[in-house]
């Protein structure tokens, strides 16, 4: 899959299949909060905790999208009609056949679809649509914000450290007044918007990133350490109550956002060299369809754990738990393909250039090719004609 400006980034790719991996994983262990494996547990690694509490990849996946879009259109006019146009032949077609998809589980089950479809026409603004369709949502709210992101960070750096004390401050505002914050931390815009801001900092700022191994490996045990205490203290579902009246979820989305946004400029600057090892093609390729991985999962994860657990073998140990997971996520890359070439793929032909280079860039991209995202949850990858001005 190639973005619509031409570029590839293998990295981005892997952490993308990460952050699919993580959100795979946490549906596929806490099917209920009894198991397979209790909300209760708590790994004895700290590191773990990221699965455990697997629901995060959604915040990696948004401050990556943050890094990508700041990264596909630095330097560049962008048309923003066609950019919406294009954002729009990506996400909906797919998220539309989810829908439907949905609607008929739920008539052949009996269910009345009323509710459903109202649900559906509210997705446009609350957090309603099913199958993660809600970050969707969070994703559209994104792309009309980032006109006005791109100018702003582009006149003065640090801009988004500016926006994201806003947002902090208005979700301070919002806990006093509503009694929580989890329930806008997790599914609005309102949270996620410090981790698309941090990833736009963090591109502008990736220099500071390069090569710092010590630095990434602190910011990876001190970010562990935090998620391991919030997984012990409840996590997403028993911190109090659901959802949770605790202050954690003021800042936790900038904790995620400043941890996130410097692994993926980290990563992205200092491992220039393609690898080709069998894990890294697996992550590859689920990066390249972890839309479709994403959303079509939900049809299918709790009822494989399930099976598995009741035909195969007991999966309530946590570790033999993720090995299953990581086993069902790569069986799962085939029908992410399956997905992207019959649904998404014939509306990306239909895709309108965006982007103009400004007068004293190099040219880099042909028009017309396959785009990239749901935020971070597609591929990228340059075109033969662009490879030559790529060298990177």
């Amino acid at each position: 899959m190639r973005s619509s400006t031409g570029e590839h980034y293998p990295a981005l790719d892997h952490i993308r299949g990460l952050a699919a991996f993580l959100v795979f994983t946490w549906h596929f262990l806490h099917e209920s909060p009894e198991g397979p494996v209790p909300y209760g547990f708590v790994p004895a690694l700290p590191v773990f905790s990221f699965l455990d509490e697997g629901h995060t990849g959604v915040s990696l996946f948004m401050a990556l999208s943050g890094y990508l879009f700041a990264k596909l259109l630095d330097g560049k006019r962008i048309n923003y009609l066609p950019f919406f146009a294009n954002r729009a032949l990506r996400l909906f077609p797919l998220l539309l056949a989810v829908i439907c998809i949905e609607a008929c589980r739920r008539y052949l089950a009996g269910q009345s679809l009323d509710g459903y479809f109202t649900g559906v026409g509210e997705g446009v603004l609350l957090p309603t649509l099913s199958n993660g369709g809600w970050s969707i949502t969070v994703e559209a709210h994104f792309y009309l914000l980032l006109p006005f992101l791109l100018m702003a960070s582009r006149r003065f750096v640090f801009a988004p450290l500016l926006f994201i004390a806003v947002a902090i401050v208005l979700r301070s505002v919002l806990y006093v007044q509503i009694g929580e914050m989890q329930s806008a931390a997790s599914f609005t815009i309102i949270g996620h918007v410090d981790q698309f801001l941090a990833g736009i900092l963090a591109f502008h700022l990736r220099a500071h990133a390069k090569n710092r191994h010590w630095l990434a490996l602190a910011v990876l045990i001190a970010f562990s350490g935090v998620f391991w205490w919030f997984d012990a203290a409840g996590g997403f579902y028993q911190l109090g109550r659901y959802p949770s009246p605790h202050w954690i979820w003021i800042i936790l989305p900038t904790l995620e956002a400043a941890a996130y946004s410097f692994g993926i400029a980290y990563y992205d600057t200092s491992f220039s060299r393609k690898r080709t090892s069998l894990p890294f093609k697996i992550l590859e390729k689920a990066g390249a369809y972890s839309y479709s991985i994403y959303l079509l999962h939900p049809f299918f994860i709790m009822q494989l754990a399930a099976f598995i657990d009741t035909n195969v073998m007991t999966i309530s140990n946590f570790y033999v738990a993720c090995l299953w997971s990581g086993l069902c996520f790569v069986a799962t890359i085939p029908i992410g393909h399956f997905s992207y070439t019959c649904i998404e793929a014939p509306f990306l032909r239909l895709r309108l250039r965006y982007v103009d280079h400004k007068p004293g860039t190099a040219a880099v991209a042909t028009a017309n090719t396959p785009n990239i995202v749901h935020p971070s949850l597609s591929h990228t990858s340059i075109s033969p004609a662009s490879r030559l001005s790529q060298a990177k």
